[in-house]
């Protein structure tokens, strides 16, 4: 069934399945103003990781930073994967999105006291604002879907109960934090898995693809800001541009390639079913946490160039080379299965991830890693032209 959406929203309707083969189904402006205030959340915990990475606390950095960007990047999935398949835009829908939009500036307000000190109250708070929406959202769609009723309240129920032990979770002793957050992770992830096993939703690949894409850009966009700001930074401390120069110019472009890596590829193509689904969304929070990462470890290497921060200098370049690689990795790994690595060009992004780690050694890494970066594009524009005569890139480099 294909839903018509009025620019004022109808006061409500039935929250039946959409279509899987509906046409010129893209993000509708409620989803993209919801990702945008979602990056606000991003950037403050990318700005925490770089306070921390410049600090010298690297392990406590990353563990944190990994935490954090858990929550933004699990509510953010389920809300996209539940909008592609029972969007109504009626006023009850847009308020419990609006909802779910107070809980990621409540998890954005608390995204550095999680990283920094380990204080993660208020960030469990926001996050559970925005899953309670969610519950509220899947007992709508039962309601109205009997087809797909007991998936939907599977979903109900396994996010309430989580989020029943996210709550719990900060009233027992701090020794506890971690092995108490991995248990609800597995629990979080789990829950999609069983849910969709009783009936698949009906969500739209080319409608997934896109909101993926376009957050993908938004974070993108956040490594760009982060890094100009640190630039600014140096500057206004009278930093000599030539000092910065190599930063600048490799991190325009690494930035630059990730995006081109990213969107040469065919994305629809792999959504085909519950496992490849699975697989394909999941991977996105490495992809995700690592473009958001790149902006930090550019910023850290600016502050490390102007003589703050206390890292080696080995160790300012791996917060930089080291997203770079994974962010590298996932995008290929996400567009590939085992059986169609079958010539000399499907080792192109290997040997490209090893030699960025590669640029952690040498004097200019930064720009060493986007001068490979953009190698790596041109490397990929030349087997398309030789595999599909140039005329379809995401056909010919999958």
């Amino acid at each position: 069934m294909s839903q018509s959406h009025s620019p004022f929203g109808a006061w409500i309707r039935p929250m039946t399945a959409r279509n899987t083969g509906e046409a010129h189904r893209s993000a509708t402006m409620l989803e993209l103003f919801f990702d945008l205030c979602f990056v606000t959340a991003v950037a403050q915990a990318s700005a925490a990781f770089e306070h921390e990475l410049a600090e010298g606390h690297i392990g406590h950095g990353v563990l944190g930073y990994a935490m954090v960007f858990f929550a933004i990047w699990w509510a953010w999935m389920n809300f996209t994967w539940f909008a592609s398949a029972y969007d109504t835009d009626d006023v009850p829908y847009r308020l419990l999105t609006l909802v779910q939009i107070v809980g990621a500036l409540v998890v954005a307000a608390g995204a550095a006291e999680a990283l920094q000190h380990e204080d993660f109250t208020v960030i469990t708070w926001g996050y559970v604002i925005m899953r309670l929406a969610m519950v509220t959202q899947w007992l709508r769609a039962a309601r109205s879907d009997p087809e797909r009723r007991r998936s939907c309240l599977r979903y109900a129920v396994g996010v309430l109960i989580v989020q029943v032990g996210w709550v719990a979770r900060l009233a027992l002793p701090e020794d506890w934090g971690l092995a108490t957050f991995a248990v609800l992770v597995l629990a979080e992830i789990a829950v999609p898995v069983w849910a969709e096993n009783a009936a698949m939703t009906t969500w739209h690949p080319h409608h997934i693809a896109e909101r993926y894409g376009l957050f993908t850009l938004i974070v993108l966009g956040e490594t760009m800001t982060a890094a100009t700001a640190a630039v600014r930074t140096a500057l206004d401390e009278e930093t000599a541009l030539g000092d910065i120069a190599t930063l600048v110019v490799g991190g325009v472009l690494t930035v630059f390639a990730l995006w081109w890596l990213y969107f040469s590829q065919n994305a629809p193509r792999k959504l085909t079913g519950l496992r490849s689904a699975i697989l394909w969304g999941y991977g996105h929070y490495a992809v995700f946490a690592s473009a958001a990462a790149v902006g930090a470890g550019l910023a850290v290497n600016v502050a490390h160039t102007t003589g703050h921060g206390h890292l080696s200098d080995r160790a300012a370049a791996a917060t930089f080379t080291v997203p770079v690689a994974i962010f590298i990795t996932l995008v290929w790994l996400l567009h590939h299965r085992a059986d169609e690595l079958r010539s000399r060009n499907d080792l192109i992004h290997p040997v490209a991830v090893l030699a960025v780690l590669a640029m952690t050694f040498i004097p200019v890494p930064v720009l060493a890693t986007g001068l490979l970066a953009a190698a790596l594009v041109a490397a990929t524009l030349v087997v398309a032209a030789r595999a599909g005569g140039g005329t379809d890139l995401s056909e010919a480099v999958k």
